[in-house]
C-alpha cells in the first residue's frame, strides 16, 4: 500500500493528538498533587524538616508496610534524623483521583534504605489521602503495604 503526503500528514496529526490528551486531561488539581507527591519523595531523599512540615497535615497517620503508624512529628523527626535513611526512591503507576478537597493517590514505591551500614531493597504499594488546605495539598494519611513478589 502505497501512502500519499496528506494521508501520512493526517496520521502524524493523529498520533501527536493522542500522545498530548492525557497530559491535556490533567486538572490544575492533578497536576499540582502530582507535583506535591514528587516534593514529598524528594523531600524523604533529602530531609528537610521545613519541607516535610509544610507538606504533611498536622493529623497525618502515616502507615508503614511492617505496621507502624506515625504521627506527622514521628514521620518528621524520623526522616530528619537519618537513622534509616533512603538511598534512592523510583514512584510508578501512579494514579491520581480528585474528590472534592482530597486526593487519594496510588502507586507502587521502589528504591533503597541504607542504615545500619547496609542497603535494604524497598519494595511496596503505597495508598495516600492528600487533602487541599488554601491553594496547597498536604498528606494526611499514607499507607505502604506489601507487593507480592513479581
Amino acid at each position: 500500500m502505497i501512502l500519499s503526503r496528506r494521508p501520512m500528514a493526517l496520521l502524524g496529526t493523529a498520533v501527536a493528538v493522542a500522545a498530548v490528551l492525557p497530559a491535556a486531561a490533567q486538572t490544575a488539581d492533578d497536576r499540582a498533587v502530582a507535583h506535591a507527591v514528587e516534593s514529598l519523595t524528594r523531600a524523604m531523599l533529602n530531609p528537610d524538616r521545613a519541607a516535610l512540615d509544610a507538606l504533611a497535615h498536622d493529623a497525618l497517620s502515616y502507615g508503614h508496610s511492617a505496621g507502624r503508624i506515625e504521627t506527622k512529628a514521628q514521620f518528621v523527626d524520623n526522616l530528619v534524623s537519618r537513622s534509616n535513611p533512603f538511598g534512592e526512591i523510583n514512584i510508578s503507576d501512579q494514579t491520581i483521583a480528585i474528590v472534592g478537597d482530597q486526593a487519594i493517590v496510588r502507586h507502587n514505591f521502589t528504591g533503597n534504605t541504607t542504615g545500619g551500614g547496609r542497603v535494604t531493597p524497598v519494595r511496596i504499594g503505597i495508598l495516600q489521602v492528600w487533602t487541599k488546605q488554601g491553594s496547597n495539598w498536604r498528606l494526611l494519611a499514607r499507607q505502604a503495604f506489601v507487593r507480592p513478589p513479581a
